[in-house]
């Protein structure tokens, strides 16, 4: 049985809260333990993060579009948005030992999910793809 759940948010980040109440019980109901529920939640929140800083520059008026699909084998999270796209060959986890605020983001997402993929081919945006095989 496969079920998908989509949501649609605007991206300014007092939104992010909607985000995450919303992807919290679906991980839960997967099955997954409560630390790898908290670390999925806080990964989605990081990739939405970016998504405003990076993608929209800030630009609080763009949404930001997130659809969670469970099946028997595997929780998939799809984050979309319509902004700048990135430079995939340039997205790419700091080192650990450099210290300087940010660049974890990326190198947690890569931490938690199995796989994480980045589709640029669209006119606009990017749709970023984080599976995590389930327990």
């Amino acid at each position: 049985m496969t079920e998908t759940v989509t949501l649609t948010v605007p991206s300014h980040p007092k939104y992010l809260y909607v985000i995450r109440s919303a992807v919290y019980p679906l991980v839960t109901d997967a099955g997954f333990p409560k630390k790898v529920v908290r670390k999925i939640v806080l990964a989605v929140d990081e990739a939405c993060s970016n998504i405003v800083k990076y993608a929209y520059g800030g630009d609080t008026t763009k949404t930001i579009d997130v659809r969670v699909t469970i099946d028997d084998r595997s929780f998939i999270v799809e984050i979309a948005d319509s902004g700048k796209k990135p430079d995939v060959s340039k997205i790419a986890p700091r080192k650990l030992d450099e210290i300087r605020l940010g660049g974890l983001g990326t190198h947690f997402m890569a931490s938690v999910f199995d796989s994480v993929s980045y589709d640029t081919s669209r006119d606009a945006g990017t749709i970023l793809t984080m599976v995590k095989a389930k327990p």
